[in-house]
Order: structure tokens, then C-alpha cells, then sequence
């Protein structure tokens, strides 16, 4: 078993089902005794008195995973307890809630990705482990040798969701009103769990108040019948957009799977994800913070740049990838710098008062509260997102690479896109670019109203290639201009930009 192609970011992902499985019973079992024997290296503590927590998301292939890795955390003789059902934040929450604070965790999930795969997510104290540590995880996995001494550990059982959703209840009472009973009376809430774990949260917004009529696939099912659980994927969100027109409800929300990743609707069934999702927690938090600092992606748009900064903020483009988010808003708040908020494009919002944890469930929570005030003023939501300047045109694009060292030939390529902008009046390197190469253009006589950024994957063989225009015809304008500074670079195929061009 070659454990290093289970690796995917800071996680553990692969397929789970069928005859071509990676991700078996015998690999989360090796893996739950690695993680335990590591733990306890890390917290300087005997394996007989370490404790390792394990929940897992609706998949169906989730229970039999959890169970194989609890006995792997058992074989080391440490103690496994097993939450079953649960989100991936809570996971997490539990390691620092009295009365549980297992040494680590794992949560069994595979995120928004399709049933068939599945995955690990592992977590100490500190938060979710980073790429260096999941090396030496897989490593340590991969060196166990057979047959394994089992030694006498436990499995035993805990229920740590409802101290969870009490941690999330608490918020609204705090913020909204402590006096009232039900803080969130006269609100319609349409919850769509994506038949992942997050079904939870619509019953407790009822219990609040909430009104929830139109509210979709709370009940988990890890076949997930209805759609993606992905705040991204196209189908997901029309399917929410329509609930909430139907219902006519004031707001819709959308978790994945394992709920660390959210989105919502207006009432309009408008989308706010992406972009929108950032500038309007962005607007929040510079309210209460002004001047601070909103780490973000690389791929965000100008226009959020732009509006972060009429709010008061800072706007830190980082890398792709929420760890990397995550651990670049840390690194600047040890320097000193307010930074209260790291989030993707993808929906992965971390902040400051929640531990850094990336929380789709604290992130909704702090926008329905906001959604409740402005309720209660004859607002909504949508008005934060007035002054955001979105692009006219939008695309993203991926570019396979062809050579046998896709890493090498993807740094080669920026490289040589990069030497070409400094040849070129017309072509503008992004001052705040922090991965990949990112240009501006000066569009039809207009001024920073294009851009590019072209990266290389984090895991693939892949460039994906982001571009924006605020004028029409934009996106092919700059399409064509890459092609040219493309040309005659081996081991990219191109026939994706080829193909836009023709379009």
C-alpha cells in the first residue's frame, strides 16, 4: 500500500468502496494506531493513558472506517472513543471542551467529494495537523510491520454533538439578546444539509425561534441521492436558490458533508458564496475591527480587494489551500498584525475567536445573527454587499500538465509567464501576488479591469488558470494574450485555452 497517494493537502482522501479501494478497514486500522503512537509522542505521554476521539460524516462506508481505526488507536493500547455522527468542527471543538478533551482526534469524512471516497482529518490541540506532520503520519503508517502486537486497549462511546450545537446556541443568545428565549423569532431559515451531518442545525434553529418551512435533506444519507454536498457545485446552489423562492424564506444556508464549509442565499435566491461570501463577513468583522486584516485566497477578485478596503480593511492574498489560510493568518497575528479572519473562496472561514477553526456552522451563525439585526431594522443581508464591484466576465480554466515532472514544468511555465509581463508595458505583475503569477490589464482604455492568475496545483498535474474581465469580451482579450506568452512552452497542454478561444 503506498500511503504517500493517500495524501491530499493536510488530509487523508481516497476511494472507499469497491475493488479498487485505497482507503480499506486495514489502512484507517494502521493509520488510527500511527496517529496514537504519534500523538503520544507529541504529548509526551504513555500510550496506556492517551485518548483519541473518532466521529465520521453520513458516508456509508464511514461507521466500518471508524470502528477499524478506533481498533487500530485500541491495538496501541491507548483509549478510542467514538462519537459516531458528526461534523468535522466538532471534532475539533471537543479536544478543548471540559469534561472530554480527548489528546486528538479524527474525523472520518471525504468533504464535499463524491460517496464513494472517503477520508481522515486529524487534529490536536493545536488544530488540524499540517503537511509535514500527515508526512511523517503516512510514513509511520507505512512502516508498521505484520503481524501487529495488539495490546489491551478500549473502545468506549461519548455524545459530544449536543455540547457542540449548545457552543453554537450560546452565540446567538450572547450577540442577539440574552433576555429572550427564542433570539431569532420572525426569521425564515431554509437549512439545506446536503443529507450530510449538518441536519442538526435547522432543529436547533427552530428551537430558537427560526421559522424553517422549505428546509431540504436534513436527514443523512451518505449516497446523497439530491445533490453534491458542495457550497460551490452549481446544481447544489440552484437547487437552494429555489427552495428559498418557493418558501419565500428570508435566507438559505448550505453545508457540505462534514460542515467546515458553508453558503447561503438571499432572499432573492442570489447567491452568496465565493466572492460575496467573503466581502460580507468581511464587512461584519470590519465593523467591530477597523483596519484589519482579511486573509484570503489567491483567486479573489479585484472587486473584493476594492471593497474590503472602502470597509476599512486590509485585503492579504494568500495561496490556495486552507491550511495555508489558515496558517498565514496565525503567522500574522504573532507579528502583531490584527487579523481576525482567514477564509477561501471555497467556503473555509477560520477566525480568530473560534481557535482558528475553519467552522461552516460558526460562519453561518455569525451571519444569521446579523441577519436577525437587520431584520428587526427592515433590512436583509444583501444590503452588506452594496459597493461590491463584480467582474462581467469570469472563468477558470485547467491546464493538464503533460511532463513527467508536472512540478518542475508548472514552476517553469510561471517563470517564463513572468519574465514575459516584465517585457510588456501592457501587462501588470500583481504587487501582493504570493503564489503562481498574477497579471492586471488595462482593458479598453480602462484601468486594473482584467486579470489572470495561473498556479500550479497543490496535488495534480495541473495549472489552473483563473481570469476576470469588467468589460465585455474581456476573459477572451487576455485568454489570447496568455496563448502568446504560452507558446512553444513543452509538457502544457493548451488545447483548454484553444478551445475558449473558439468558443
Amino acid at each position: 500500500m503506498d500511503y504517500l497517494a493517500l495524501k491530499s493537502g493536510s488530509d487523508v482522501r481516497g476511494v472507499a468502496e469497491g475493488p479498487n479501494a485505497q482507503l480499506t478497514s486495514e489502512t484507517a486500522e494502521r493509520l488510527g494506531m500511527a496517529f496514537a503512537g504519534w500523538i503520544a509522542g507529541k504529548e509526551g505521554k504513555e500510550l496506556g493513558s492517551v485518548s483519541i476521539a473518532i466521529g465520521h460524516d453520513s458516508r456509508v462506508s464511514g461507521p466500518a472506517l471508524m470502528r477499524a481505526a478506533s481498533q487500530g488507536i485500541a491495538a496501541m493500547g491507548c483509549r478510542a472513543v467514538e462519537y459516531d455522527l458528526c461534523t468535522t468542527p466538532a471534532m475539533y471543538k471537543a479536544i478543548v471542551t471540559e469534561g472530554f478533551s480527548p489528546d486528538g482526534s479524527i474525523m472520518i469524512t471525504a468533504s464535499h467529494h463524491p460517496a464513494h471516497l472517503n477520508g481522515m482529518k486529524f487534529f490536536t490541540r493545536e488544530g488540524g495537523i499540517g503537511f509535514a506532520e500527515l508526512d511523517q503520519l503516512l510514513g509511520d503508517a507505512a512502516a508498521l510491520s505484520a503481524p501487529i502486537q495488539r495490546l489491551p486497549g478500549i473502545i468506549g462511546k461519548a455524545s459530544y454533538m449536543p455540547v457542540y450545537q449548545k457552543h453554537l446556541e450560546k452565540l446567538f443568545f450572547v450577540d442577539i439578546s440574552p433576555e429572550v428565549v427564542m433570539p431569532l423569532l420572525g426569521l425564515h431559515v431554509l437549512v439545506d444539509a446536503g443529507n450530510g451531518s449538518g441536519g442538526f442545525y435547522a432543529r436547533m434553529l427552530e428551537g430558537l425561534g427560526a421559522w424553517i418551512e422549505g428546509s431540504q435533506f436534513l436527514e443523512p444519507d451518505g449516497r446523497f441521492p439530491n445533490h453534491v454536498p458542495n457550497p460551490e457545485d452549481k446544481a447544489a446552489m440552484a437547487s437552494l436558490s429555489a427552495a428559498v423562492l418557493k418558501a419565500q424564506a428570508d435566507v438559505g444556508v448550505i453545508f457540505d458533508a462534514d460542515c467546515d464549509r458553508a453558503a447561503m442565499v438571499d432572499h432573492n435566491g442570489k447567491e452568496i458564496n465565493r466572492n460575496r461570501l467573503i466581502a460580507m463577513i468581511s464587512a461584519i468583522l470590519l465593523e467591530d475591527n477597523p483596519g484589519a486584516t482579511i486573509v484570503t485566497d489567491s483567486v479573489t477578485s479585484s472587486g473584493l480587494a476594492d471593497f474590503i478596503r472602502e470597509w476599512g480593511g486590509v485585503h492579504y492574498r494568500y495561496k490556495r489551500g486552507y491550511r495555508h489560510v489558515i496558517d498565514e493568518a496565525k503567522r500574522l497575528n504573532r507579528m502583531g498584525i490584527d487579523c481576525p479572519l482567514a477564509i477561501e473562496t471555497s467556503g473555509h472561514a477560520a477566525f480568530r475567536d473560534n481557535g482558528f477553526l475553519d467552522d461552516g456552522m460558526y460562519l453561518v451563525t455569525l451571519l444569521l445573527i446579523k441577519a436577525m439585526r437587520l431584520k428587526r431594522q427592515g433590512e436583509d443581508l444583501g444590503k452588506l454587499l452594496d459597493g461590491l464591484k463584480e467582474p462581467m466576465e469570469s472563468t477558470e480554466i485547467r491546464l493538464p500538465i503533460t511532463g513527467a515532472d508536472f512540478a518542475s514544468v508548472g514552476k517553469q511555465a510561471i517563470e517564463h509567464v513572468l519574465s514575459y509581463a516584465m517585457e510588456r508595458n501592457d501587462w501588470h505583475v500583481a504587487p501582493d501576488n504570493r503564489e503562481g503569477v498574477r497579471i492586471s490589464f488595462d482593458l479598453d482604455n480602462g484601468l486594473n479591469n482584467g486579470w489572470f492568475l495561473l498556479r500550479l496545483s497543490v496535488h495534480d498535474p495541473v495549472m489552473p488558470l483563473n481570469v476576470e474581465s469588467d468589460v465585455a469580451g474581456g476573459v477572451v482579450k487576455i485568454l489570447a494574450s496568455l496563448c502568446d506568452a504560452l507558446n512553444g512552452i513543452e509538457g502544457v497542454d493548451m488545447q483548454a485555452i484553444q478551445k475558449a478561444l473558439r468558443a
